[in-house]
């Protein structure tokens, strides 16, 4: 009998492919242009904000501090090592700009295989006003559990490129929280290989001050892989928070779920959502779905949404998609309104419903406080709902 394993990942990263969505990835800085605008990728940015995170100069690496665990460890590779381990080349130049740091050394974590750490691996980077880059590698064992967050914090100007590498098997919850204060600036791209049979799950919170920009992509190392990305984001007046994904199914009898979350509000909010979902031809018996949701909560706001399906295989279970971007629903509004319940607090309710639904299935108590008190914060200065909390906010029990 013969057994399925998951490919080198020298081979995941031979058959990349590109379209009008997707730049050609490589690893030659030369090869990506500063963009003007009028690209497909970049039309919905304001280029100018993240043009600062494109200099010809690479400024120094920020430091990761990352939180001590039994089968865990840390180290540095030099550019060879890291090009190496890659299985997913920069995409456009503020990626490129981030893997040029890592001529001084690219930081690897590791966590060993069958490791079931008792607590979440916790990696965080704190800013203080200075330009920085980060190139970033993760590499999981087969069969390991593990909860891994990812928690940016304070004010830098920051060009980042993540890669995670999960092996066959292993059960990974990955939270990346963008907590920026005003003034950060964070552009980058953030890459997910996913092995056989592995269960892999997504949480991309954008909750801070700062401009945001991540390019999200996800592959599959070999059949039987499941993914679940969840994301929420809080948009303020003048802020522009951008997230772009695309799910490559490249083996049969995959899955992938895509659920994120938006709330605006302010003159001059604006967030974009650009979801592509690729199935290529040797993707039989595949399932996926994704969905965007954005609540404008004031005037003034824009919300950016665009679900896309590239499908060149009829032979699947399921692939949809949708997208859905307004003030309240009316409906629920009134569900609530005729059982006695006031206006203010029926949209509080309804807000709340919305974002704690994702915010409870993370599973990390520390992180579930803070996004709940993001949301809050955001709620506070909303005209027409109410200030009081509704829902019960304590953090839920998850088990991985």
């Amino acid at each position: 009998m013969s057994t399925i394993t998951s490919e080198p990942r020298s081979a995941v990263a031979a058959k990349q492919f590109t379209s009008h969505l997707h730049p050609t990835p490589s690893w030659l800085r030369a090869d990506h242009t500063v963009p003007t605008g009028r690209e497909e990728t970049w039309r919905f940015t304001p280029v100018d904000r993240f043009k600062v995170l494109m200099g010809e100069s690479v400024p120094d690496q920020v430091d990761w501090q990352v939180s001590q665990l039994d089968g865990v460890t840390q180290r540095l590779i030099d550019a060879e090592q890291a090009r190496e381990f890659s299985f997913d080349a920069p995409v456009d130049v503020v990626a490129a700009r981030a893997v040029a740091g890592a001529m001084r050394g690219a930081t690897l974590v590791e966590v060993a295989p069958e490791v079931k750490p008792d607590a979440p691996l916790v990696l965080e980077v704190t800013g203080d006003g200075q330009d920085a880059v980060t190139h970033f590698l993760l590499e999981i064992g087969h069969h390991a559990e593990v909860t891994v967050v990812l928690r940016h914090s304070g004010m830098t100007r920051l060009a980042s490129k993540v890669e995670v590498h999960v092996g066959d098997g292993a059960l990974v919850d990955l939270v990346s929280v963008q907590d920026w204060s005003a003034g950060a600036v964070h552009g980058g791209q953030f890459s997910v290989l996913v092995g056989r049979d592995a269960k892999v799950r997504t949480i991309q919170a954008s909750v801070g001050q700062g401009d945001v920009r991540l390019v999200e992509r996800a592959q599959f190392a070999g059949p039987g892989g499941n993914l679940e990305q969840l994301g929420i984001y809080f948009v303020q007046a003048g802020q522009h928070v951008e997230h772009r994904l695309l799910v490559d199914h490249n083996h049969p009898r995959t899955v992938s779920h895509v659920d994120y979350r938006g709330a605006l509000q302010g003159k001059g909010a604006h967030s974009v959502w650009i979801g592509d979902v690729m199935i290529r031809k040797i993707a039989v018996d595949i399932y996926t779905y994704e969905s965007n949701k954005n609540l404008m909560l004031t005037e003034g706001c824009r919300a950016d949404s665009v679900p896309n399906l590239e499908i060149e295989t009829g032979e699947i279970h399921g692939a949809g998609h949708s997208s859905s971007t307004g003030r309240f629903d009316d409906e629920q509004l009134f569900y609530l309104r005729s059982r006695g319940i006031p206006e203010e607090q029926a949209r509080r309710l309804v807000v709340e419903g919305f974002f704690l639904d994702i915010i409870r299935r993370i599973g990390v108590p520390q992180i579930e406080t803070r996004l709940t008190e993001a949301l809050n914060a955001q709620l506070a200065t909303i005209d027409g709902i109410t200030h009081e909390a509704m829902l019960d906010e304590r953090p839920a029990e998850v088990e991985l």
